[in-house]
């Protein structure tokens, strides 16, 4: 838990906080407040209505009527986007809106120069002012360098930097962690105690337990869009926060199986590329699961990256069902029975913008063609059809875009478009990322339900709870090389984590 400033004035207070769409009520009388310097956490499962809550407070969505707010002890008769960012409310989203193609200062700086009231700044200036908001934080960046060749956790500085540049005093983050690695999430943590201990308010959006657990003083728990409750951190456990966020207990047991006595499905032997991995060595059987952690840098994705042929080895070999194969795209890895699910379904996994339905069909397109050569609605519709069912999508209609989905729902979306070309290997690449913890427990029931039909699965993620639980055999790789295995039944998610973070 962090040490928050014991003050008593707030940041913020909303009291009776509700609004519906149509006949949907996102909000239900909701209350919710925050102390001045202090890191408070919202959470709640996809959909619960936390992001609604936080555009309340922005001023995008209006309330209904008898809502109270009230920001840094001042009563508040309505709220706009210029309004919140001119009394220091700013909010960070998951996508960070910045802008790739420019400097560091410059996204910085941007809202000064082209903001409600642009300034006429001289670049000297602005990298001045940028610099003296880096040095606030404890950080050092180029503040010449595109923002696109920084690695995302320095984005995520970059997006704080910017909001402190607008004298941002309420500051909240949705998902900043999502896409980091423990070591990128426990530097942002400390940034973030940085802001705190700067009297800086943060409101903390997140689905990784543990870091809400370690970085907040409180935690206010939102459910189906009604407030369950506001709890310390101290002495609150993940197990009973993912109760109250779900309104079920989730249990937490090894799932290993010894799969020693099926036949391998897919091997590697000796798989080596100069500067990503080197005298790689592994077996998958079938219906195993095989989690492969580590930290940044230990090659994991560029692993899966030069199984399904988007990278070629330059020594070694790989083999499926016993033949050598050597991909030279994604599209021959399909057609010879691999699937890759992404640990960027934002951009990879998935078009936004298209329906669920043609989402989950683009895989096998080939498949679903009528005696016309069109694609025939009936079999396509019946394929989108199954996979719904089997994979629990909950969804309005098939036509609906699949950015109108949760994470949860969004990633089994992903997976059935996998699983629709019938894959003997399925490699899972952080497939969790920015899903909540009751959707988690759903899709890695799932998982083992694929690996109970035969299905291998390799299973590649950042977090050692998550391939502790869920793996058969736990392969450790660091600096591009396997170094140690582990079986979940005679080690412990405490182990692991002291190997892996050493």
């Amino acid at each position: 838990m962090s040490d928050q400033p014991d003050n008593d004035a707030y940041a913020l207070k909303l009291r009776n906080i509700s609004k519906r769409f149509g006949g949907v009520q996102a909000l239900d009388s909701v209350d919710f407040d925050v102390r001045v310097g202090e890191v408070h956490c919202l959470a709640g499962e996809n959909g619960c209505g936390k992001s609604t809550l936080i555009k309340v407070v922005t001023g995008v969505h209006k309330p209904e009527p008898d809502a109270e707010i009230e920001v840094f002890g001042e009563p508040q008769t309505g709220m706009s986007p210029t309004y919140a960012r001119a009394k220091g409310i700013a909010v960070i989203w998951q996508d960070l809106a910045l802008f790739p193609h420019m400097s560091v200062a410059e996204n910085i700086g941007f809202d000064e120069m082209v903001g409600t009231t642009p300034k006429l700044t001289a670049m000297t200036q602005l990298r001045a002012r940028a610099g003296e908001v880096l040095a606030r934080l404890g950080v050092t960046l180029d503040l010449d360098a595109p923002l696109n060749t920084l690695p995302i956790a320095q984005r995520q500085i970059v997006a704080i930097a910017r909001a402190l540049m607008g004298e941002a005093r309420l500051i909240f983050m949705d998902e900043p962690t999502a896409s980091l690695t423990q070591s990128e999430t426990d530097a942002l943590l400390d940034v973030v105690r940085t802001l705190s201990a700067d009297g800086v308010a943060i409101v903390f959006v997140s689905h990784r337990l543990a870091e809400v657990l370690e970085i907040s003083s409180r935690v206010t728990v939102v459910r189906d869009g009604k407030l369950e409750g506001v709890y310390p951190t101290e002495n609150m456990t993940q197990a009973r926060l993912g109760e109250l966020m779900t309104g079920h207990l989730l249990e937490h047991e090894v799932s290993a199986r010894d799969r020693s006595g099926a036949p391998v499905v897919f091997e590697v032997d000796g798989l080596s590329k100069r500067g990503a991995f080197e005298d790689i060595s592994l077996r998958l059987r079938a219906g195993e699961i095989v989690g492969v952690i580590g930290l940044i840098g230990a090659g994991r994705t560029e692993l899966a990256h030069a199984v399904i042929g988007m990278i070629r080895p330059d020594a070694g070999k790989i083999r499926l069902n016993g033949d050598i194969i050597q991909p030279r795209n994604i599209r021959e890895a399909i057609r010879l029975g691999i699937s890759y699910v992404s640990e960027d379904r934002l951009s990879l996994g998935l078009v936004q913008q298209q329906s669920i339905a043609d989402n989950a069909v683009a895989t096998v397109l080939d498949r679903i063609l009528g005696k016309t050569g069109l694609i025939s609605s009936r079999k396509k519709d019946r394929l989108v059809n199954h996979w719904i069912r089997d994979l629990s999508i909950k969804i309005g209609s098939p036509d609906d875009a699949v950015s109108t989905l949760s994470g949860g729902n969004q990633q089994r979306v992903v997976l059935a478009k996998w699983l629709a070309t019938e894959p003997r290997l399925l490699i899972l690449d952080s497939p969790t990322v920015g899903v909540d913890v009751g959707a988690r427990a759903g899709i890695f029931r799932i998982v083992q339900d694929l690996a109970d039909m035969g299905l291998a699965i390799l299973l590649i993620s950042d977090e050692a709870s998550e391939v502790f639980y869920n793996s058969d055999r736990i392969i450790h790789m660091a600096e591009g090389r396997i170094i140690s295995e582990y079986d979940p039944h005679t080690t412990s998610v405490e182990a692991l984590e002291t190997a892996i973070y050493a």
